[in-house]
């Protein structure tokens, strides 16, 4: 599966799931194709839809014309589902966001301008009985293939968490008038509201599954959310997962391919939050695919660490929020299978291995993963990696 420019997760404002999935736009491929030309004013040779939950999105191939010889030819079209397109300055900082990034040399997207020189366009759609109003975006198609698809190196895992301590670092940087809505307090996806799941346990049954998340919450409320003032606050990506982090290969040899990072998508989960929030996401996701989840998080956050080294304080967090975005990913899945069972297999791609990671984790302890943690990103201080 290619996931483009949405996330896995499928919140993107609020904490009310199930009016988000009641927004989603339904635009056919020729009324798709028809918003492209009217809109950005490029001809569509080819429109096929992308897989997306509240969001629509297309990948869009257009015909070269004598003023756009020099332009790219794929792109994707992304529609935002009604109640994000409440909130245009949350999605302007985004594409401004994605646009510095780009020109700081990250692997982002180009966002295209309107006919009108706007990075958005509203367009409504009259259904008969009411009105509805959609964002609508056009990015650059980047290449690649997701690292899901791919075996992972612990050398492309130490890159990864280096490329995510400079993204936050990098955006220190970023200034614009709007920033202040990344402070999105009741956003499910920001790890600090790991606490905002015990409304949405009862989709857990009567399991163990449900018993750990609920300890796992618990001691959040005690050990994390405690500390939160001794954190460093930045802004944060928020979902950079298996499936949002594209590569390709730099050369072939014998013992197999080497990657490198080719895209970073999805900048719909950015909020403000904590340097040490950023890199227990990316570990966690990076352990999903991974044949030895438990030494993931050592060359993640090695690299990490290359560019932003953590407190003692923010260490010592690690380990719980793992496991809350662990949470949060598996407890909102199970929520949303049972509100929508058609999109099951969509929405269980990191429950298939990812009850299994936090119970593993949460059997074995703190402590002890920890030493394996700390253990390997020390190793590379010596250049020894292990």
């Amino acid at each position: 599966m290619r996931v483009f420019l949405f996330s896995l997760d499928i919140m993107s404002r609020g904490d009310d799931l199930q009016s988000q999935a009641l927004t989603k736009p339904a635009f056919s491929e020729t009324q798709a194709s028809a918003l492209v030309e009217s809109v950005f004013g490029l001809k569509v040779s080819k429109i096929q839809p992308l897989p997306s939950y509240d969001d629509q999105n297309f990948h869009v191939c257009v015909s070269r014309t004598k003023d756009t010889t020099d332009g790219p030819t794929e792109y994707v079209l992304k529609i935002s589902n009604t109640e994000s397109s409440k909130t245009p300055e949350l999605i302007e900082v985004q594409s401004h966001i994605i646009m510095f990034l780009r020109a700081a040399g990250f692997p982002t997207a180009s966002v295209c301008r309107t006919k009108g020189d706007n990075l958005t366009s509203l367009v409504s759609t009259d259904s008969g009985s009411e009105i509805a109003s959609y964002l609508v975006r056009l990015l650059t198609y980047l290449p690649g293939r997701p690292i899901a698809e791919i075996p992972i190196s612990p050398q492309l895992l130490y890159e990864i968490g280096r490329l995510a301590g400079k993204l936050d670092k990098t955006l220190e940087k970023f200034h614009h008038p709007k920033l202040s809505c990344l402070h999105r307090e009741n956003f499910i996806w920001n790890l600090k509201n790991v606490p905002l799941l015990e409304k949405y346990l009862y989709a857990l049954g009567q399991s163990r599954n449900r018993e750990i998340v609920a300890q796992v919450i618990q001691l959040f409320k005690g050990e994390v959310l405690t500390k939160l003032g001794d954190f460093r606050e930045c802004v944060n990506h928020g979902d950079l997962n298996d499936h949002n982090i594209l590569v390709e290969a730099i050369k072939s040899a014998p013992e197999g391919a080497t990657y490198h990072v080719s895209g970073i998508l999805d900048f719909g989960d950015m909020s403000y939050g904590y340097y040490v929030f950023e890199v227990a996401i990316t570990i966690m996701y990076m352990m999903i695919e991974s044949k030895s989840p438990l030494h993931v998080g050592g060359h993640v956050l090695a690299g990490f660490e290359s560019v932003i080294p953590l407190t003692p304080v923010e260490r010592g967090a690690l380990f719980l929020l793992v496991c809350g975005r662990f949470c949060q990913s598996l407890v909102i899945a199970a929520h949303s299978c049972q509100l929508h069972p058609e999109n099951k297999e969509y929405l269980m791609i990191t429950a298939k291995t990812g009850w299994k990671h936090l119970q593993q984790m949460f059997d074995m302890g703190q402590e002890a993963v920890e030493e394996i943690w700390f253990q390997t990103a020390r190793s590379y201080d010596s250049g020894i990696a292990m």
